[in-house]
């Protein structure tokens, strides 16, 4: 709960700050984040890279497991197969 407090407190502090009349870094506030912009941009850029491929290799991974369940399948139905065969041949 103090944490909550404390939170909201220092946002309205923030507000109160770049309020023009108060303190007046509101044009402070406006070159900063200019500043920033460029970075923020790159880094949310090489944030939604790196997800992109995380995405890709996911995607491959879930190919490759789907192409193994088919051949588990494949076997299971031959061994399957195989073993009525062997039975029917014990029966004769």
């Amino acid at each position: 709960m103090t944490a909550l407090l404390v939170g909201i407190g220092l946002i309205v502090v923030a507000v109160l700050m770049v309020i023009p009349g108060i303190l007046g870094w509101w044009s402070d506030v406006l070159a900063f984040l200019r500043g920033a912009l460029p970075v923020i941009a790159l880094m949310i850029g090489a944030l939604a890279v790196f997800i992109g491929i995380a995405d890709i290799k996911d995607k491959i991974e879930e190919k490759k497991e789907e192409e193994r369940e088919k051949e588990e399948e494949k076997n299971k139905s031959k061994n399957s197969e195989n073993e009525e065969k062997a039975t029917e041949k014990k029966g004769d």
